[in-house]
Formats: C-alpha cells, sequence, structure tokens
C-alpha cells in the first residue's frame, strides 16, 4: 500500500471513529435524523456509532482492512435513507441549511467510494523473469 493509500485510510479510520464516538456524545443530534418510519432511534444511534467506530478502528489493522471496509460501505449504504430523508424534511432540521442537506448526498457516494477502495486487494508484485 502506497504511503498516501495509507494516509487516506488513517484519516478514513479516524473520521468514522470521531462520527461514531458522537453518536454517543450527542444522541439528541442523531436520534432525529432516523426516518420516523424505523423503529427504536436510540438503539440505531447506538447500533451505528458502535458500527463506526468498529469499521474505523478494522481499518487500522491491516487484517481487518478489507472487512471492515466492506462493512462500511454497507453501513453507508444503510444509513443513507436517514440523508434522503433530512433532504426531503428541511424543516424539521431547520440548524442545517437546506443546501447542506443535499450536498451531503453526493458526499455520502464519495465516502462509499472511499471505504470501497480499501476492500481491493493489494496487486502482487511479480519479480522480473531474467
Amino acid at each position: 500500500m502506497t504511503a498516501a493509500k495509507t494516509g487516506l485510510r488513517f484519516l478514513l479510520a479516524a473520521l468514522f471513529i470521531f462520527s461514531g464516538v458522537s453518536h454517543f456524545i450527542r444522541p439528541e443530534y442523531f436520534v432525529p435524523i432516523v426516518p420516523p418510519y424505523l423503529p427504536a432511534p436510540e438503539a440505531l444511534v447506538a447500533v451505528s456509532g458502535a458500527a463506526e467506530i468498529a469499521g474505523g478502528i478494522g481499518l487500522l489493522i491491516p487484517r481487518f482492512t478489507r472487512m471492515a471496509a466492506w462493512g462500511l460501505v454497507a453501513l453507508l449504504i444503510a444509513v443513507f435513507p436517514a440523508n434522503l430523508h433530512m433532504a426531503f424534511h428541511p424543516e424539521q432540521f431547520p440548524q442545517v441549511p437546506s443546501a447542506a442537506l443535499w450536498v451531503r448526498l453526493p458526499i455520502q457516494g464519495v465516502l462509499i467510494a472511499w471505504a470501497w477502495w480499501f476492500t481491493r486487494p493489494a496487486p502482487h508484485k511479480t519479480p522480473l523473469a531474467t
């Protein structure tokens, strides 16, 4: 893995760990984001926060990087309906500018692609034939 890719792996891990910890420090911010058709918003916030922390830590451990990255891709896809809910109901989130709610949607795609990048196996170097 190149130094740049390693640095980006550490950055992504830090983002997920920070976000996951935030779920426990400020659950009152995350609970309203859970779409109303889902049950137990407090539990879902705790589970998603724990998954973010676990995924972030997993990215830091080479043996678990690929598995953690797949888990984070799945998590990002699973929470996408919450981002859609926010974008379609901006009146429920007056503290967030409406444009920011829409910008989050493509950012989610970037995060999915970023995590997916770490699901790829390292290329094998073959010795040159002599």
